[in-house]
């Protein structure tokens, strides 16, 4: 049994993104957690990830590297704040690896909000999956600025991505 989500939106300063898809819970977390599988996918296109690093603990790093078309890199440093091993992973750009306070924290070129929490969670639904981000805010300002920068089509075009990634993991009996 999955265990629900701790924290409840909040419509003033977070951001929900919700699926559910034919595909098995253990290769959308094999997706999530695997730095060349979430190289495949955590960008929509026609950006690109070129770059991912993953310790999966409590303050271990969570850091990417995005490419626009033009070439720009933006990295997005953070930390994973919890991991529910094929459940729930929750992690932050407000801290850095080992709960340090980030230095940075800012991605506001590429999703119009300066630092951002993600709560990833993957519940069973037969041989699906339902798949829940929570994407929370510091403001109200912020989460207007990151939808407003296309957050549900950017959202779902990677999670397209993702699908993408788990059928070929399906296809190859990873």
């Amino acid at each position: 049994m999955t265990r629900p989500i701790a924290h409840h939106p909040d419509p003033e300063l977070d951001l929900v993104f919700e699926r559910s898809v034919d595909v098995p819970r253990e290769l959308v977390w094999q997706a999530w957690t695997d730095p060349e599988h979430v190289k495949q996918w955590f960008t929509p296109a026609p950006w690109s990830t070129v770059e991912c690093e993953i310790d999966l603990r409590p303050g271990g790093i969570f850091r990417t590297v995005m490419r626009s078309p033009e070439g720009d890199e933006h990295t997005n440093l953070g930390c994973f704040l919890e991991v529910i091993e094929g459940e729930r992973l929750t992690w932050t750009e407000a801290l850095e690896p080992g709960f340090r306070p980030s230095r940075t924290g800012s991605h506001i070129e590429t999703c119009g909000t300066s630092t951002l929490t993600a709560v990833i969670q993957l519940t069973s639904e037969g041989n699906g999956t339902k798949y829940t981000a929570l994407v929370m805010h510091r403001s109200k300002e912020d989460r207007e600025g990151h939808e407003a920068a296309g957050f549900h089509d950017g959202w779902g075009a990677a999670f397209e991505q993702l699908v993408e990634v788990v059928r070929r993991l399906q296809t190859a009996g990873a």
